[in-house]
């Protein structure tokens, strides 16, 4: 069943391939465009979004950010069937690599190494490059609703000798991984439950955000590094791989849990000030609310 899995992920791959990337990208950017229109549920999200974080700007602005974003996103989709082509020897000819000193340094605290990663820029690059400048890494995910399509990314994601980790009970593993001074990278910009998450203040309003990163990172001391692929003007990628940071520990761990989370929550905030039309708009981020006061 395995094998058979993997001939038709292959088989989509290369069909999708064999359209030239110009033909591609135009392609999908024009589908993508016609979602923006269509899909008024998902762009009344996008745009209120934007305002929200941006209320200097005014709606020009946060249109032509908006369709920035959707354009953005139909690029790194015709882009992902070539994923599984890109190898040490042609890597050049898609990304560079700034601040790779800040991998060596901590890496060679021999911790391990928690990466914070978001759906920013080209992401799926991460697998594929990680393994190419450093080594594999183990990605906690959660599974794609669509099958067919999880088959495919799960396919790309593995195919350089990362391995990834089921988002559920993670934590024992996760921990186990650090002490081999393995890498774990950790989606941290998506809204979560109360019951999984504290609330910290991303683009001045209170997100329900992840916990799991800046717990492992109290408990194995492990450096955070932020990793971030950002698309260029010339449509090269630049990851940028940003200065380990070590968790706070002073003994209060609820405290201590909000304010790492909130560091880590921050960082991922200024790249996205940085490049606003690549990041995932669409998403519902501040969907689940705080607990009204009795």
């Amino acid at each position: 069943m395995a094998v058979e899995k993997t001939k038709t992920t292959t088989l989509i791959l290369f069909v999708f391939r064999l359209i030239p990337r110009f033909v591609r990208k135009a392609i999908f950017i024009s589908l993508f465009i016609i979602f923006y229109h269509l899909d008024s549920r998902r762009r009344l999200i996008t745009l209120h979004n934007l305002q929200r974080s941006f209320p200097e700007k005014n709606y020009r602005e946060i249109i032509k950010i908006a369709k920035g974003t959707y354009r953005h996103f139909a690029i790194v989709g015709a882009e992902f069937p070539e994923m599984p082509s890109i190898t040490k020897e042609n890597a050049h000819n898609w990304l560079d690599v700034d601040g790779y000193e800040n991998y060596l340094t901590a890496n060679a605290k021999g911790k391990g190494i928690l990466s914070i990663v978001a759906h920013f820029g080209n992401w799926e690059l991460l697998p594929v490059g990680i393994p190419i400048y450093a080594r594999p890494i183990h990605i906690v995910y959660r599974p794609l609703d669509n099958k067919i399509i999880d088959n495919i990314v799960e396919y790309v994601r593995t195919m350089r000798g990362n391995s990834l980790i089921p988002k559920g009970g993670s934590g024992k593993k996760i921990m186990e991984l650090l002490k081999q001074n393995q890498i774990i990278g950790i989606l941290s910009d998506q809204n979560v439950d109360t019951y999984e998450g504290v609330f910290v203040d991303f683009f001045g309003r209170p997100a329900c955000t992840g916990a799991g990163l800046a717990v492992m990172a109290m408990r194995s001391g492990a450096p955070v590094i932020a990793i971030f692929p950002a698309r260029q003007k010339s449509g090269r990628y630049k990851i940028i791989v940003k200065p380990p940071i070590e968790a706070v520990r002073t003994g209060n761990y609820e405290a201590d849990l909000i304010f790492n989370t909130q560091r880590f929550t921050k960082i991922i905030e200024e790249i996205v000030r940085e490049y606003p039309e690549q990041w995932f708009w669409f998403h519902q981020r501040w969907k689940t609310k705080m607990p009204k006061k009795q």
